[in-house]
């Protein structure tokens, strides 16, 4: 195998919705409530709805951009890559990284449908989000058959309603939803509570795997508001840790011993020494704290547990101590963590480094996520069609262009910026 033979699947990709997105998709009765996307005098959009104003619009959506511009930028359409948020030009930039198949989860809705969740009236939620939904599966997925991977959003308010949501977008093949990490930091009952159990239901019922992305919890645990913002970046992916061990300790696992759950976004490097120590901690304290799992807390893991990484050479390296049928790979496209256009060279890079042989390569590109989230592109597409090389030929003949676009960098910072100072600017308190 070389470079151009590889297919690669990115489980963790996002789109940035486009504004006619509810056209079509929601009942006549509720368009006057759907959010709406807006110019404000300054030149930024912005989506509105029920009073709120939710700004930054391409939070993070700087594909094709110099890396000196990258920050929470870009906050309108016309400062971001027409692949962010134009379907035809999102499979154009997928040809362009060799990338077949995609993931995208939701940008102004938020990663578990928070947004909707806040609506007083349950019944305009509810429309809202099936909405959503039905845009994300029928146009969005559906208008390019075999190169997209749906992922729901679920109606948290409600598990009863958020079992019957699964169970109706389950019927249209979908067999992926995100959710929260941390439940109970958004004001839910936690992972560890019966809350939960008809949703876990639906999903395990389905085949439905439960994706938690970094962030869903909208709080990301920092050190000290006054660290650098390199600080929080640094700890994003390894942070997902938390939920790893909530789960493995959860009733969950056991009530529903079908029911799988993703890491999004979350790296595979860490991984090995925590199934150490989760391993060294039932041995050691079992008896007292009367946890019975069954099996070591690893092999739990990498029986239920599906991992998720974008670049990640030392989680490569071992390997061997996670579930090579459960490894998955990420591009992130469009944020600023992503390896648009040259995800196939940094991946190749850490495949030969780590002397990943080509069936172990074919698991970790591709066969797992299709098995997975039960996603088969070669029926449609053929599998000939699907490498690396295919792809990139198309995106030649079609004129794809893949060259950095300017608009303008800010200058740079007296001193390095903090969490506080973003938080601040977020708020509107200082000035950028």
């Amino acid at each position: 195998m070389d470079l151009n033979d590889m297919i690669l699947v990115s489980v963790d990709d996002h789109v940035v919705e486009p504004p006619d997105l509810f056209e079509g998709h929601l009942p006549a009765k509720w368009m006057d409530k759907a959010p709406k996307l807006i110019r404000q005098d300054d030149g930024t959009d912005v989506w509105t709805y029920e009073g709120q104003i939710l700004p930054n619009i391409g939070l993070n959506a700087v594909a094709g951009r110099p890396p000196d511009e990258y920050g929470v930028e870009p906050t309108s359409f016309a400062e971001m890559r027409d692949g962010c948020y134009d379907i035809d030009r999102r499979i154009d930039d997928m040809n362009a990284n060799g990338v077949l198949g995609s993931m995208c989860f939701p940008s102004f809705p938020q990663f578990c449908g928070q947004l909707f969740a806040r609506t007083e009236d349950k019944e305009q939620a509810l429309a809202m989000l099936r909405a959503y939904n039905d845009w994300h599966i029928d146009e969005w997925c559906g208008t390019h058959p075999g190169r997209f991977i749906p992922l729901a959003l679920p109606a948290p308010w409600d598990p009863e309603v958020c079992a019957e949501e699964m169970r109706r977008v389950a019927a249209k093949g979908c067999r992926a939803v995100t959710f929260s990490e941390n439940p109970e930091k958004l004001g839910w009952p936690s992972l560890h509570s019966e809350h939960w159990d008809p949703f876990w239901k639906a999903c395990s019922d389905e085949g439905i795997v439960v994706c938690l992305h970094i962030g869903s919890s909208s709080e990301l645990v920092i050190t000290s508001i006054e660290a650098p913002i390199n600080v929080m970046i640094s700890l994003q992916p390894m942070n997902i840790v938390q939920a790893a061990s909530d789960l493995l300790w959860s009733r969950v696992l056991q009530q529903f011993p079908d029911l799988r759950f993703a890491l999004s976004e979350g790296g595979i490097g860490w991984i090995p020494y925590f199934l150490e120590r989760v391993d060294y901690v039932y041995k050691h304290h079992r008896t007292w704290t009367g946890q019975d799992l069954g099996m070591l807390p690893s092999e739990l893991f990498a029986e239920r547990i599906v991992t998720c990484f974008i670049d990640d050479k030392v989680g490569l390296e071992n390997r061997h101590h996670l579930n090579m049928d459960m490894i998955t790979w990420e591009c992130d496209y469009p944020h600023s963590d992503s390896t648009w256009p040259v995800a196939p060279e940094l991946l190749w890079e850490g495949l030969q480094a780590a002397q990943v042989p080509d069936a172990e390569i074919d698991k970790i590109t591709h066969t797992n996520a299709m098995r997975i989230f039960d996603y088969d592109p070669f029926s449609v597409l053929g599998r000939d069609n699907c490498t690396v090389g295919a792809l990139r030929a198309q995106a030649t003949a079609a004129g794809v262009d893949t060259s950095l676009v300017s608009h303008g960098a800010p200058p740079p910072p007296d001193t390095p910026i903090r969490i506080i100072d973003l938080a601040e600017r977020a708020l509107g308190k200082k000035s950028a």
